[in-house]
Protein backbone atom coordinates (compact mmCIF):
# COMPACT_ATOMS: atom_id res chain seq x y z
CA UNK A 1 0.00 0.00 0.00
CA UNK A 2 1.43 3.62 -1.05
CA UNK A 3 1.09 6.52 1.22
CA UNK A 4 -0.51 8.99 0.04
CA UNK A 5 1.31 12.19 -0.32
CA UNK A 6 -0.34 14.10 3.09
CA UNK A 7 1.23 11.03 4.87
CA UNK A 8 4.59 10.94 3.11
CA UNK A 9 4.69 15.07 4.25
CA UNK A 10 3.96 14.06 7.86
CA UNK A 11 6.44 11.26 7.71
CA UNK A 12 8.98 13.21 6.24
CA UNK A 13 8.58 15.75 8.61
CA UNK A 14 8.44 13.17 11.90
CA UNK A 15 12.04 11.58 10.15
CA UNK A 16 13.62 15.06 9.90
CA UNK A 17 12.43 16.55 13.14
CA UNK A 18 12.52 13.49 15.31
CA UNK A 19 14.27 10.68 13.62
CA UNK A 20 17.16 12.22 12.29
CA UNK A 21 18.53 13.23 15.97
CA UNK A 22 18.06 10.01 17.51
CA UNK A 23 20.00 8.61 14.42
CA UNK A 24 22.67 11.14 15.08
CA UNK A 25 23.22 10.26 18.54
CA UNK A 26 23.45 6.74 18.16
CA UNK A 27 25.30 6.77 15.18
CA UNK A 28 28.60 8.77 16.65
CA UNK A 29 28.08 6.72 20.52
CA UNK A 30 28.34 3.35 18.38
CA UNK A 31 31.14 4.77 16.32
CA UNK A 32 32.66 6.13 19.38
CA UNK A 33 32.33 2.87 21.00
CA UNK A 34 33.32 0.87 18.41
CA UNK A 35 36.54 3.02 18.66
CA UNK A 36 36.32 4.74 14.98
CA UNK A 37 38.63 7.32 16.70
CA UNK A 38 41.78 5.34 16.65
CA UNK A 39 41.66 4.52 12.86
CA UNK A 40 43.26 6.79 10.70
CA UNK A 41 41.35 10.53 9.04
CA UNK A 42 40.65 8.73 6.26
CA UNK A 43 39.57 5.61 7.52
CA UNK A 44 37.34 8.20 9.89
CA UNK A 45 36.23 9.99 7.17
CA UNK A 46 34.61 7.40 4.73
CA UNK A 47 32.59 5.82 7.98
CA UNK A 48 31.07 9.15 8.56
CA UNK A 49 30.08 9.88 4.78
CA UNK A 50 28.83 6.48 4.83
CA UNK A 51 27.15 7.02 8.06
CA UNK A 52 25.65 10.40 6.85
CA UNK A 53 24.41 9.27 3.19
CA UNK A 54 23.04 5.78 4.32
CA UNK A 55 20.23 6.87 6.11
CA UNK A 56 18.83 8.06 3.17
CA UNK A 57 18.32 5.24 0.85
CA UNK A 58 15.78 2.90 3.02
CA UNK A 59 13.49 6.43 2.99
CA UNK A 60 13.84 7.67 -0.31
CA UNK A 61 10.59 6.67 -1.35
CA UNK A 62 9.44 8.85 1.90
CA UNK A 63 11.33 11.86 0.46
CA UNK A 64 10.54 11.19 -3.31
CA UNK A 65 8.17 14.30 -4.40
CA UNK A 66 7.75 16.27 -1.44
CA UNK A 67 8.85 19.38 -2.05
CA UNK A 68 6.83 19.26 -5.58
CA UNK A 69 2.71 20.55 -5.43
CA UNK A 70 0.19 18.18 -4.11
CA UNK A 71 -0.85 15.69 -7.67
CA UNK A 72 -3.64 14.78 -6.03
CA UNK A 73 -5.06 18.72 -5.33
CA UNK A 74 -7.67 19.97 -7.15
CA UNK A 75 -6.24 22.80 -9.67
CA UNK A 76 -6.79 26.23 -8.31
CA UNK A 77 -8.22 28.78 -10.49
CA UNK A 78 -5.85 31.76 -9.42
CA UNK A 79 -6.66 33.75 -12.55
CA UNK A 80 -8.76 36.17 -11.27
Amino acid sequence: MALSYKARRRWSLIILLIGMPIYIVVAVSLANRVGVSDLPKAVQFVIYVVLGVGWVFPLKPIFLGIGQADPDAEPSDDNG
